[in-house]
C-alpha cells in the first residue's frame, strides 16, 4: 500500500527540510514548497492525502490560497502551521477551508497526530498499514506479519508495537508509553513497560538476531 502523501507550503527552507525530515521518518511521502507555484498543477495530476500550508508565503497569502483552491473544487484536507495566532486569524483560517490550524513554534509530534487524526478522518484505508523493514501491521484486521508469518499478539502488544514504529527513530520513555499505550500511567511501574517490551521482542524476534526494538539506558525504548 502507498504510504500517505503530504504537500508542505513553507517558504522558511530551514523548516521545510526539518518538516520532511519528521514526516518522512514517520511513514509519510512528502512533497515540498517554498511558496504556491506550481502547486495547484501537482494538485490536479497527483493523488495527495493531505497538506501543511504556511499562511506568510510569497506572492499570495496562505490561506486565500486554500480558499481559492476550495473554490476551484480542491478540497485537499489542510493544516495551516503559520506565525499568525491571532483569534481573527484563527477564525479566518477556519473559514477559508483549513481543516485544523497551529501555531509556531508548534510541537512535531502534536503535528503528527493531527495529520494522523485528519487522515483517520478523511481517508481512513490510507492508513490501514503500518510496516517497519519485514514487519507489516494490518491496522484494519489488528494482524501483525514478520517475514510474512503471521504473529499472535495481545492487544497491548499490538499498540505498543504500533507506537513505537509510528515514532521509529525516536526514543520513547516509558511515561509517553504508558500515557499512549496503556493510557494511563497513574497505576503503573516502570516494570510494566520493561515486561511487555520483553515479551513483544521474545514474539516478534523469538531468535534475538533482528533486535528490532533497542532499550536506551535510563531514557527509554526505541525502535530503528
Amino acid at each position: 500500500m502507498d504510504k500517505p502523501t503530504i504537500v508542505i507550503i513553507e517558504d522558511e527552507e530551514d523548516l521545510l527540510e526539518l518538516l520532511e525530515y519528521n514526516l518522512n521518518r514517520v511513514g509519510f511521502e512528502t512533497i515540498g514548497f517554498l511558496s504556491t507555484k506550481n502547486v495547484k498543477k501537482l494538485l490536479k495530476e497527483e493523488k495527495i492525502d493531505l497538506m501543511i500550508v504556511d499562511r506568510n508565503l510569497p506572492h499570495i497569502e496562505g490561506s486565500e490560497f486554500v480558499k481559492q483552491l476550495r473554490d476551484s473544487g480542491i478540497n485537499i484536507p489542510t493544516i495551516f502551521a503559520t506565525a499568525k495566532n491571532a483569534d481573527e486569524d484563527i477564525e479566518l483560517g477556519f473559514e477559508r477551508g483549513g481543516d485544523d490550524y497551529l501555531t509556531k513554534p508548534y510541537n512535531m509530534k502534536e503535528l503528527i497526530l493531527r495529520i494522523r487524526a485528519i487522515l483517520k478522518r478523511t481517508n481512513p484505508t490510507c492508513l490501514a498499514k503500518v510496516e517497519f523493514k519485514d514487519i507489516v501491521l494490518n491496522m484494519q484486521t489488528r494482524k501483525v506479519y514478520v517475514a510474512k508469518d503471521e504473529i499472535d499478539l495481545t492487544k497491548l502488544e499490538f499498540d505498543l508495537l504500533t507506537t513505537l514504529i509510528q515514532n521509529k527513530n525516536s526514543v520513547l520513555n516509558r511515561e509517553y508509553l504508558l500515557t499512549h499505550v496503556w493510557k494511563d500511567e497513574t497505576y503503573f511501574q516502570d516494570k510494566t513497560v520493561n515486561v511487555a517490551i520483553n515479551r513483544l521482542k521474545k514474539k516478534i524476534d523469538p531468535q534475538g538476531t533482528k533486535e528490532y526494538i533497542k532499550s536506551v539506558w535510563g531514557i527509554g525504548y526505541t525502535i530503528q
